[in-house]
C-alpha cells in the first residue's frame, strides 16, 4: 500500500545521501557493480558584464590576453581535476569535454556551455558544472581590472543522460 508504514520507509530510505554511511560517516560510493555506460552532462552559466568589457574581450585586447581560449582551457582543465576539488568525487576517465563560450550583446556578458562524456560507472554532471564554474571564474579574473562589478551567475545542470536515473533536461525558466 502506498501508505503503508512499510512503503514510508522505502522512500524515506531511497531519499537518503548515498556518501554517508550508516553512522553518518563520510564515504565514496562503491560503483564498481554497476555496467559502464556512455553518461554525458551539459551545464551552462553566464559572466555579466557591462557592454565595453565585452568589446574588450572580444576584440582580444584585454591585458591579460586571450580570455575565452584561456577560459576554455581552464574549463576543460578543471573537468578533468573535479575529482581533486569535490569531496567524495570518483576520478574519471573523461572521453570528451567540449566547453563553448558565446558572447551576447544582450547580455550583456558570455554565456558558458560544457559538455562532458564518459563511458563509466558513474555520472559526469559535477565535471560539466565544474567546466563551467571555472571558466566563468577564469573570465572574471582575466577582465577584473576593467569591470569588478561582473556578476557569475545561472550555473546548472541542463541535460543529463545516462546512469540508472535516465535522462533528465531542465526546463527553462
Amino acid at each position: 500500500m502506498p501508505g503503508s508504514a512499510v512503503a514510508r520507509r522505502a522512500a524515506k530510505k531511497d531519499k537518503r545521501l548515498s556518501h554517508l554511511g550508516a553512522g553518518g560517516d563520510a564515504r565514496m560510493v562503491d560503483v564498481s557493480a554497476k555496467p559502464a555506460t556512455e553518461r554525458v552532462a551539459i551545464a551552462e552559466g553566464r559572466v555579466r558584464m557591462r557592454l565595453q568589457t565585452l568589446k574588450i574581450v572580444q576584440s582580444g585586447n584585454a591585458k591579460k590576453g586571450d580570455v575565452l581560449g584561456a577560459a576554455r582551457v581552464a574549463g576543460i582543465m578543471a573537468a578533468k581535476r573535479t575529482h581533486e576539488l569535490i569531496p567524495l568525487c570518483h576520478p574519471l576517465a573523461l572521453t570528451k569535454v567540449k566547453v563553448d563560450l558565446a558572447p551576447d550583446a544582450k547580455l550583456p556578458g558570455i554565456t558558458v556551455r560544457a559538455e562532458v562524456r564518459v563511458l563509466g560507472q558513474t555520472g559526469v554532471e559535477m565535471e560539466a558544472l565544474t567546466a563551467v564554474s571555472v571558466a566563468c571564474l577564469t573570465i572574471y579574473d582575466m577582465v577584473k581590472a576593467v569591470e569588478r562589478g561582473m556578476r557569475i551567475e545561472g550555473i546548472r545542470l541542463v541535460e543529463k543522460r545516462g546512469g540508472k536515473s535516465g535522462h533528465f533536461r531542465a526546463e527553462d525558466f
